[in-house]
């Protein structure tokens, strides 16, 4: 049914039965994945989804309740269940129906060009990726993991004080993950893509990226254990950027889980790092015009060359701390609550290239992927303790690969340490395609090998 026509029902209900203002969230999706392995589909997904949650006022407590059922027969069981919600919460946080921004900067991450592409088109796309790896050379035994996969996803906001907000994207991803064999030796490499637009995706070029990993990994050593100074390259670092990401929220410093607490405009990394929360970016697989609570989204440094500018806000953190909505309300879904989270979340590229910041180091490490990150770090204390793989660099430039390793070290500390910042900005898979990192070189971090 239409959409406005429904949330206007729902609002007359809600209030002949006493609640006061009111919010609607709706949100529809679909995604689909398709996996091949030797040269046959092998696994196929389509699913689709819709919900629709109300938030309202009753007695001057939030009260929340959905619905998968996106018609008028859910209208009397969501408006009991804010009014039984709002009666049983028992906490004294004082929530409210934002009235809206003043305005709202318009953002397009909707492209209609990936609705075209055909089935056919995208599974002879992954069969190719997977032929093209085994191309390249005799070592490669066999293509592990071969996706491509896409989404599209809608959301609108309504609310009593006269807001009305909507807001459309659809994204695309691809991966490979080839094993190289050379004797005894196995290792794997991995190659992927995220954004929405079809054309962008080359075959070709994405298994001749993950074969060269694979195989530049062959015939790995450990090091001796010692302090070394490091190269931690993009997307290990976008990694390490996304495991410590609640510290900059401020509920999490407002609850004492953030050693960021009292640092708001004091350094606390090096000069050479800036933080950027940027919901515009062109491209960005998080842009968007309003949050989860529909406030305007805003561009912002977090941290500014070392110095900490801002926490991350919402509604009600940012009343707590007598300041305005950083626009980073989150809802996961129509089901969720409201928390915070960043856009796209990102360190702002330098002017060296991977290759320039090796250069200036005799004796060294370049990590390229950490492993154990939900176990062996603390995002409170910032201490971690990570399996790593790399390389080893010799008088400026890559003498070999490193495998059996651990590198440890403080996250807080680390980012004072930083010495350069790298050209090569890169964004994680989705999931994770809001975070971004270029390669960091830190002056020193502890690694344990032999």
């Amino acid at each position: 049914m239409d959409m406005k026509l429904l949330i206007e029902k729902i609002f007359q209900a809600g209030k002949a039965q006493g609640i006061g203002d009111m919010e609607v969230y709706y949100s529809a999706g679909s995604s689909l994945s398709l996996k091949v392995f030797q040269k046959e589909l092998d696994g196929y997904s389509l699913s689709e989804s819709e919900g629709l949650s109300l938030r309202g006022v009753f007695n001057g407590k939030m009260g929340y309740s959905y619905t998968e059922k996106v018609d008028e027969s859910s209208i009397d069981l969501l408006i009991k269940n804010v009014v039984e919600n709002a009666t049983v919460i028992d906490s004294d946080d004082e929530e409210s129906i934002y009235e809206g921004s003043k305005e709202y900067r318009e953002v397009n991450i909707f492209n209609p060009d990936l609705e075209k592409v055909s089935e056919s088109d995208k599974i002879n796309f992954v069969k190719s990726l997977e032929e093209e790896a085994f191309k390249i050379d005799k070592r490669i035994t066999s293509v592990e993991t071969c996706v491509y996969g896409d989404g599209y996803g809608e959301t609108v906001m309504s609310n009593t004080k006269g807001l009305h907000l909507h807001d459309k994207n659809n994204i695309a991803y691809t991966y490979a993950v080839v094993v190289a064999k050379d004797g005894d030796d196995i290792k794997t490499g991995m190659a992927y893509r995220a954004g929405n637009d079809f054309t962008k995706f080359n075959a070709a070029e994405i298994a001749s990226e993950t074969v060269r990993e694979a195989l530049s990994l062959l015939g790995a050593k450990t090091v001796k254990s010692a302090d070394y100074p490091v190269v931690i390259r993009n997307s290990a670092a976008a990694d390490l950027l996304e495991s410590f990401t609640g510290i900059f929220s401020a509920e999490s410093v407002q609850k004492d889980l953030s050693l960021l607490k009292g640092k708001l405009n004091h350094k606390i990394a090096s000069e050479k790092f800036t933080l950027v929360d940027n919901p515009f970016m062109e491209e960005g697989l998080a842009s968007k015009s309003f949050d989860g609570e529909g406030a305007a989204c805003r561009y912002k440094k977090v941290i500014d060359k070392g110095v900490l500018m801002t926490y991350l806000h919402n509604l009600k953190t940012a009343k707590k701390d007598g300041t305005e909505t950083t626009g980073n309300a989150s809802k996961g879904s129509y089901k969720a609550s409201i928390g915070i989270s960043p856009s796209n979340f990102y360190v702002e590229k330098g002017s060296r290239t991977l290759e320039e910041m090796i250069s200036d180091i005799k004796t060294g490490i370049m990590i390229t992927e950490l492993q154990g990150l939900h176990s062996g770090l603390n995002p409170i204390s910032g201490d971690f303790s990570l399996a790593a793989l790399g390389y080893e660099i010799k008088e400026g430039k890559i003498a070999g690969p490193v495998e059996q390793i651990t590198v440890a070290g403080n996250y807080f500390e680390m980012l004072k340490d930083i010495e350069e910042v790298g050209s090569d900005l890169k964004f994680g898979l989705p999931g994770e395609a809001y975070i971004g990192s270029p390669s960091l070189k830190i002056k020193k971090l502890s690694i344990a090998g032999e």
